[in-house]
């Protein structure tokens, strides 16, 4: 209890009712849920130097004198989302914005504008189309691409990077026709007459390799609006995936691995400008090489609490991705006889070099794997370098986790510590290619989440930019829905709280800050969200049109929603 003072000012005595302690910020009246270790929910949070120093009740506004105030007025506040695998976009000038097409046709008439804005010869590109979102529910071709501009060469990256489609010029500049061999670890895809109908699969680089590249300096404002635009969904913190430190010394890139302008330092020059106006960040890097990666100065976790270097990550990938589609399964895609997707190693020897030296390095390794003998050979390789090269606190991970591995998997992932940085939102978008490619158990249980975490899994949640969206994963864990609303495998499903731990705290744990954020906390950043409804108590469906009303990093209102509430000084 306070102490009851009596001041003398000046030689007159006066007494002072109890003496409130200083606090930066008061969010008071709301429904505080804390998503600690008992899921406690409380009613408001004290906020002093960036950092939590209460969590409570009415009692607080006693306690506490705020600089400034929110009063939620009932509404609920959760820590910030985070974000396990996301790639901030920077858009070129020569691209056009896919993602927004909901017809070829608009698409088209995008293709139409960019060129006659660039002019003939010039390339066009651009990212994010996806059947599901176009109304004829269909891949884009190169007849299609041909229609919109017939004099420049147009090539345009799938949603999620597995694949892309180029004109006929884009095919002739590079070099393709139906002779054309497979390439190493991806597929060109032919029409019925044998001719490529634009369509390759994974080596995107036989295209984009021919476009001029842009500048950093190009594409910096574009990668910063998109680190903003992450602060509207909620997200005060992300794991970029597969940036490079290809500016600081020379790598060894495979071919499939993508030519990323985004360099770690490229983001610490974003960072140093506009650092506390977006979200927290940990960076991935792709293997440079082990010459490279164990000259390198710097190690995972090197950097501050806004920007800091994470895993291996992703690249190069372990096999193929379902947006291509060239997953690699350990059975026949369905209706495709022998065909079982794209490892991206030749053998186990190769992957297991890699694994090793990541090790060796002391650097922590997220490669990805989609398919389950993907997951399988992944989970084999990485426990053997870790026994190798043993880390008492390794946390090495599997990025995306898609389809379900063996019992043997589960448990040497469980064994060996191997986490799985997941993305339950892949099952809502990509529903259509996972109807296409897979059947039985395997289509039920794609994007496993209810029993690998029954079996002891550690899982954490992200969006791979399918989309970035927080309400879009939590829906689909807690409901096993995709796009048409079927569900699948409903023994998958989880709780909303053990979904919201998972897209929090969980993915906190990814790098090694889970006593530092991800839960309302005394002692942990003040990275906090208001929300317009209760997540726990709303009917599932209302995840998905939740909003996102105010968010706050280190204690401080970052973006507001016009109509979020207010802050009192």
């Amino acid at each position: 209890m306070k102490a009851w003072v009596a001041t003398v000012v000046s030689g007159v005595a006066c007494v002072s009712c109890w003496a409130a302690e200083p606090a930066d910020l008061l969010l008071v009246h709301g429904k505080v849920v804390t998503v600690d270790d008992g899921f406690s929910i409380k009613s408001a949070v004290a906020v002093q130097g960036g950092r939590i120093v209460a969590v409570g009740g009415d009692e607080l506004l006693q306690r506490y004198k705020g600089a400034a105030t929110i009063d939620l007025h009932g509404l609920t506040l959760l820590p910030g989302f985070i974000d396990d695998h996301l790639h901030p976009q920077g858009m070129s000038p020569r691209s056009v914005d896919a993602a927004k097409a909901r017809s070829i046709g608009e698409l088209q008439e995008m293709i139409r504008k960019k060129a006659q804005q660039l002019g003939k010869g010039e390339w066009i590109t651009g990212y994010g189309w996806a059947e599901a979102n176009l109304a004829e529910k269909r891949n884009v071709l190169r007849s299609d691409l041909d229609v919109a501009a017939p004099d420049n060469p147009v090539a345009l990256t799938r949603a999620g990077g597995h694949s892309i489609v180029g004109n006929s010029k884009a095919l002739a500049l590079a070099g393709i026709d139906r002779n054309t061999p497979k390439p190493l670890r991806g597929v060109i895809e032919h029409n019925a007459q044998g001719e490529p109908n634009g369509i390759i699969r994974e080596r995107n680089d036989l295209y984009l390799h021919l476009v001029p590249p842009d500048s950093f300096a190009a594409l910096r404002p574009g990668i910063t609006d998109s680190l903003r635009h992450m602060l509207t969904l909620g997200l005060t913190s992300v794991i970029v995936a597969a940036s490079s430190i290809r500016d600081e010394v020379k790598v060894e890139d495979r071919p499939e691995q993508p030519d990323n302008m985004a360099t770690f330092k490229n983001y610490q020059d974003i960072y140093a400008e506009y650092g506390d106006t977006l979200p927290r960040a940990v960076v991935e890097i792709g293997y440079p090489g082990e010459k490279a990666l164990c000259a390198y100065p710097h190690k995972t976790g090197w950097g501050d609490d806004r920007l800091k270097l994470g895993a291996i990550g992703e690249a190069p990938a372990v096999d193929g991705g379902f947006t291509g589609p060239t997953a690699w399964t350990s059975q026949d895609y369905k209706g495709q006889p022998g065909f079982r997707g794209q490892p991206f190693f030749k053998d186990r020897e190769d992957l297991q070099q890699l694994a090793d030296s990541v090790a060796k390095c002391g650097w922590q390794l997220g490669l990805h794997a989609i398919g389950d003998a993907a997951i399988d050979r992944a989970t084999e390789v990485y426990a053997a370098a870790l026994e190798k090269h043993p880390h008492p606190d390794a946390r090495w991970y599997l990025a995306h986790f898609t389809m379900t591995p063996t019992d043997a998997t589960i448990a040497l992932m469980v064994k060996a510590k191997i986490l799985a940085a997941a993305q339950p939102n892949f099952l809502y978008t990509l529903e259509n290619r996972y109807d296409e490619t897979l059947d039985g158990e395997r289509l039920e249980h794609v994007n496993p989440v209810g029993r690998p975490l029954k079996k002891g899994v550690f899982i954490a949640f992200g969006s791979d930019n399918l989309p970035i969206d927080p309400r879009v994963g939590l829906y689909a864990a807690v409901t096993r829905k995709g796009m048409s609303g079927r569900v699948y495998g409903p023994d998958e499903a989880v709780s909303i709280q053990e979904a919201l731990r998972m897209y929090t705290v969980n993915s906190a744990y990814l790098s090694w800050d889970e006593h530092k954020k991800g839960s309302i906390e005394v002692g942990k950043f003040a990275d906090l969200i208001v929300l317009d409804r209760d997540p726990l108590a709303v009917p599932a469906e209302q995840l998905l049109t939740m909003r996102v009303l105010t968010t706050i990093v280190n204690g401080k209102v970052v973006w507001q929603a016009k109509d979020g509430p207010g802050v009192a000084h």
